[in-house]
């Protein structure tokens, strides 16, 4: 499972969807500085990606200086291709809601409820016996706490059991205890027992190593407010920003928009597991690092509130100056890096991945530019700098970072001024 945070290779799906539906057409006017005729180039690109077979289907969208630019659906919903695309499908999020969940965190911090530099233990006295491995064959007592920042931006030495290359012991323990609950539907009290049990792979604050933090997080946040996950982010997040389709589960309303991976790809079966959004087990943790469905509409309007500095259309959710601390560089000094998911070039802020160097990255962007995607195929980036917003939904666990960077790639060929 370690492939799962690195692509090695592009997947070709020998189950072929419908032929593409045709996209829907480019806005009228364009505001300054975007060029119609390359916009119109988003859509050949996408359609091309289709014919190749790497996707059933996307719904793509780009904004600059907050006016939609581009807003396309393409494709099937899944790979038997009898049912098009649209522009409010839904999909599996995964790891975007981390940035959802941080977003809460910080508000919460604004209003006085947590700290960023509060130990966990505070609010989670199950983890007061964690230990750390450091450098030795054991684990020792922790050099100081973990605290809510170090679950904010990795560096609990929480892990994956996916991506624990450098620890493997641990990464073996966590999938032996299913700590991400990959097939059991454990409670948030049932995963810290099981995880307190286990060393953490790095002494805090030292490492930046992607993992569980968001999740646990998720549980702490529940401590603090005294309301479930789900219940708590719909309320401070979701209702304000009229984000009506985003959430833990799909309603079954609403399960005939659900898109789908094809069956083929070799990621899709264990993922979609993990991802058991159909359900709505009451006991089961609602995992604050990977369990969400959206849509492109809904996440832009989430990413535009962070482009505008905590705003969108009159609902403050975080003040500006908040927004500019989480997109700032938080693991300064730390070994690791986000590379895996974000590509090069990138350090990490408190939920997101934030450009550092211009030169180093294998896409374009700016310093400051900032971004975060799903092992399911979706990914998002903001540009303060050039005022972008861009969302990408497509379900292809396999060829994720392809599509993420051919869609980047796409988003800055139209910026002409």
């Amino acid at each position: 499972m370690a492939g799962l945070l690195s692509a090695l290779f592009v997947f070709i799906a020998p189950v072929a969807a419908e032929s593409p539906v045709p996209p829907t057409s480019i806005p009228d006017s364009t505001p300054l500085g975007v060029s119609r005729e390359r916009i119109a180039r988003i859509d050949e690109a996408l359609s091309a990606q289709l014919a190749k077979k790497l996707w059933p289907g996307s719904v793509t969208l780009i904004a600059r200086g907050g006016e939609i630019v581009h807003f396309s659906a393409h494709g099937a919903l899944d790979g038997k291709g009898d049912r098009p695309m649209q522009k409010d499908s839904i999909f599996r999020i995964f790891s975007m809601t981390k940035p959802i969940v941080s977003v809460a965190t910080m508000m919460l911090v604004e209003r006085g409820a947590l700290k960023l530099d509060d130990a966990i233990e505070i609010y989670l006295p199950e983890l007061k016996t964690l230990k750390a491995f450091n450098g030795g064959a054991e684990p020792a007592a922790l050099q100081r706490s973990v605290t809510v920042q170090d679950l904010l931006r990795h560096s609990s030495g929480l892990t994956y059991s996916f991506a624990g290359a450098r620890a493997k012991d641990i990464a073996d323990a966590y999938a032996q205890n299913d700590i991400e609950t990959f097939s059991q539907d454990l409670s948030p009290d049932e995963v810290l027992k099981r995880i307190a049990a286990i060393p953490l792979a790095f002494q805090p604050g030292t490492t930046f190593e992607y993992g569980v933090s968001t999740d646990i997080l998720g549980i702490l946040l529940e401590r603090v407010t005294g309301k479930r996950l789900d219940v708590l982010i719909g309320e401070m997040v979701l209702s304000p920003l009229k984000m009506s389709d985003t959430g833990f589960t799909v309603p079954e309303a609403k399960k005939a928009r659900l898109a789908d991976a094809f069956d083929s790809d070799p990621m899709k079966a264990r993922l979609w597991r993990w991802a058991r959004v159909e359900n709505d087990p009451a006991a089961r943790m609602r995992l604050g690092g990977a369990g969400m469905v959206s849509t492109a509409e809904d996440y832009f309007k989430f990413a535009q509130m962070l482009l505008n500095g905590g705003e969108l259309n009159g609902m403050r959710l975080l003040s500006a100056k908040t927004v500019e601390y989480m997109l700032a560089d938080h693991i300064v000094g730390m070994a690791g890096t986000p590379a895996a998911i974000s590509g090069p070039g990138y350090r990490f802020g408190l939920g997101f991945a934030v450009r550092t160097q211009l030169g180093m990255a294998v896409t374009p962007g700016s310093v400051g530019d900032a971004n975060w995607s799903g092992i399911g195929g979706t990914a998002f980036t903001i540009d303060p700098k050039e005022k972008i917003v861009g969302v990408i939904m497509v379900q292809a666990p396999t060829n994720r970072v392809h599509a993420r960077n051919l869609f980047k790639n796409l988003i800055y060929s139209t910026v002409v001024k």
